[in-house]
């Protein structure tokens, strides 16, 4: 073959030439010694291009890194390529080296594959390609693509916690009654349509629907019961999910959950703590109202009457009574450094 067209491909492709054995040798011992990279990607997460997407993944990542890429789809659940990944990092690891986890989609995506690493020590990197993503803005990690890929060739990793709604693996939020119903109202189609605004426009028109129910909660040997519109228990959560910020912020790796519990005896009053909610995210000052009930704790059980829709990392599902568990330091996460003050 023509070596100088050939040089011309392998630079234009980023593709590592060697013309002689001992660079041969050279190249496959340095390849050897880059660490494992397990992308799962979702090509039908947001609205941008996913070709394009993964490209400029490969471009950041793939001189770094052994990347391997799996393809969510329709028929395969995402939590099965995240442990067939996870089994084969494992199977490879050593004591100086482990293989890593990057989940790129929607928070529905990334929740899924964070859900598998709980407890297991392998870092998650992720690049958000979704619609709201909220556990990046939780956590601090760049929205933009580019910026997200970079943090994780940076190598520097954060210990987050982690948590479980009964069996359930949940590394955001948790929410029952307001929080469930907007979600289950911003369909697919909204959501591509408006994007974050279907969340706003749904929880809009929740408000003026939602009904009161009882609920009991179970925390530290006590009960309490009272009638609400929402409990909201959240071990991560941006400032934009307003029902989870009555301490004003919501402290992912602090060992404990944050339970939110508005008491509005009337829509009025309703909208006054909503807004109070979003001040206080603002703020990061913690909520003074007597009709809103905060709490930290490491576990908590709820039960509601009737039973109401549970949202967890915005997936619905159907449990009465839930049992919330904190897992401290459950998740080590891709994070650029934080900065102080």
């Amino acid at each position: 073959p023509d070596i100088r067209a050939l040089l011309r491909v392998c630079t234009l492709h980023n593709v590592v030439l060697a013309t002689n054995m001992a660079t041969a040798e050279l190249a496959i011992q340095a390849v050897a010694k880059r660490r494992d990279a397990y992308l799962i990607f979702n090509p039908v997460a947001g609205q941008g291009n996913p070709d394009r997407d993964l490209a400029l993944i490969r471009q950041i990542l793939a001189p770094q890194v052994n990347l391997h890429t799996i393809f969510t789809q329709p028929d395969v659940d995402p939590i099965d390529q995240a442990k067939a990944a996870i089994a084969a990092i494992q199977a490879n690891q050593t004591e100086d080296d482990t293989g890593f986890i990057i989940a790129s989609g929607g928070d529905g995506t990334v929740s899924a594959i964070a859900g598998v690493t709980i407890d297991t020590g392998i870092p998650l990197g992720v690049i958000p390609r979704g619609t709201a993503n909220a556990f990046s803005v939780a956590m601090g990690i760049p929205t933009d693509m580019k910026q997200a890929c970079e943090a994780i060739a940076a190598g520097n990793t954060r210990v987050v916690d982690a948590a479980y709604c009964n069996d359930i693996p949940m590394i955001l939020l948790a929410g029952l009654g307001f929080e469930a119903e907007m979600v289950d109202n911003a369909n697919r189609e909204l959501k591509n349509q408006l994007g974050t605004l279907a969340y706003v426009l749904s929880g809009a028109q929740q408000f003026f629907s939602q009904e009161l129910f009882k609920a009991k909660i179970e925390i530290d040997g006590e009960t309490i019961e009272f009638d609400t519109v929402a409990v909201t228990v959240a071990n991560a959560a941006p400032a934009t999910s307003v029902a989870a910020q009555g301490f004003g912020e919501v402290i992912p790796d602090d060992g404990l959950l944050e339970v939110t519990i508005p008491l509005p005896q009337t829509r009025l009053q309703g909208v006054n703590v909503m807004a109070t909610l979003f001040t206080s995210a603002l703020v990061k000052s913690q909520v003074e109202r007597e009709d809103v009930i905060c709490l930290r704790t490491k576990r908590l059980t709820v039960t509601t009457n009737p039973p109401q829709k549970l949202v967890v990392d915005g997936e619905l599902w159907e449990a009465n009574p839930i049992e919330f568990t904190c897992v401290p330091g459950g998740l080590t996460i891709f994070s650029p450094l934080l900065t102080v003050g």
